[in-house]
């Protein structure tokens, strides 16, 4: 019993260690946080499973939970944030595209509709 609560607090806190904004905005990303949510919510529930089921491993378990908890979160998150961009609509091509707080723009295809900026 002492090994699987180990292993969901290990689990648990590896997920949550990566948890920060890749891209630096200092706001709420809900990639980053549905993600670390669904990794952990996922390393609870898999080293529950793991525990009880199989060969008793709960640290197999919370890892593989981890990985499938913290891909739907990532998932999930992604489409939110998308949802939560300014969606603008070009009249000349006739297409939408999003902006990201920095100043760049891609259209729904994700090729990029502004030139970089150096």
């Amino acid at each position: 019993m002492k090994r699987a609560i180990f292993a969901i607090a290990a689990a648990g806190l590896l997920t949550t260690a990566c948890a920060s904004d890749p891209y630096g905005y200092g706001g709420t990303n809900e990639t980053v946080r549905q993600g670390a949510a669904g990794a952990a919510i996922g390393a609870v529930a898999g080293a529950i499973i793991g525990n009880n089921v199989g060969d008793g491993s709960a640290g197999t378990g919370a890892a593989i939970g981890a990985a499938v908890g913290g891909a739907a979160g990532a998932i999930r998150g992604s489409n939110q944030d998308r949802a939560n961009q300014r969606r603008n609509y070009d009249q000349q091509r006739g297409a939408y595209y999003y902006c990201y707080p920095e100043g760049d723009c891609y259209w729904e295809d994700g090729t990029r509709r502004n030139p970089p900026r150096y």
